[in-house]
């Protein structure tokens, strides 16, 4: 099974996805790390990014979670997945459940600069709230809780 973490910059994808993962015994991938050099270059330079900087991204990342679910691995990814047409690549021949950590622009933002060494700015997460585009399907939690209490709602709700 996969299950994605998804949200904009500052949402605890990271922090959250990794304690989900450790709490299931499951392999942990953060998105980010499948981003190509010159989409770090752009986002570390506060350029957002294009569907066209993100297309070879999606399809990197859909490749790595067909291999894993192939190979018998459970996998929590974190991954920003902002729009239904990611979350619809990503998804494409698996089993996906999707956990939506949701927060407000000012709560995220806040977040955000407490954070030191990434590359994330206001620019990036003004552009990330633009497209956001909130999951029909999928286990909503609000990102001014605990992680702790983050996971194991999740847990509770996760099928």
């Amino acid at each position: 099974m996969i299950v994605i973490v998804m949200g904009v910059t500052g949402s605890g994808k990271t922090t959250v996805g990794k304690m989900l993962a450790q709490r299931l015994g499951w392999e942990f991938a953060d998105a980010d790390d499948f981003h190509s050099a010159a989409n770090k270059d752009k986002m570390h330079r506060g350029i957002p990014l294009t569907d066209a900087d993100r297309m070879p991204w999606l399809a990197s990342i859909h490749e790595y979670l067909v291999r894993e679910n192939a190979a018998g691995r459970s996998v929590v990814l974190g991954c920003s997945a902002l729009k239904r047409s990611y979350r619809q690549i990503l998804r494409e021949s698996l089993t996906v459940q999707t956990v939506y950590l949701k927060g407000s622009y000012e709560v995220i933002d806040e977040h955000l600069h407490g954070r030191k060494g990434h590359f994330a700015d206001d620019t990036i997460l003004a552009a990330q709230f633009a497209d956001l585009e909130e999951p029909n399907e999928a286990i909503v939690v609000d990102v001014t809780l605990p992680p702790k209490e983050i996971v194991d709602e999740v847990l509770k709700q996760l099928k």
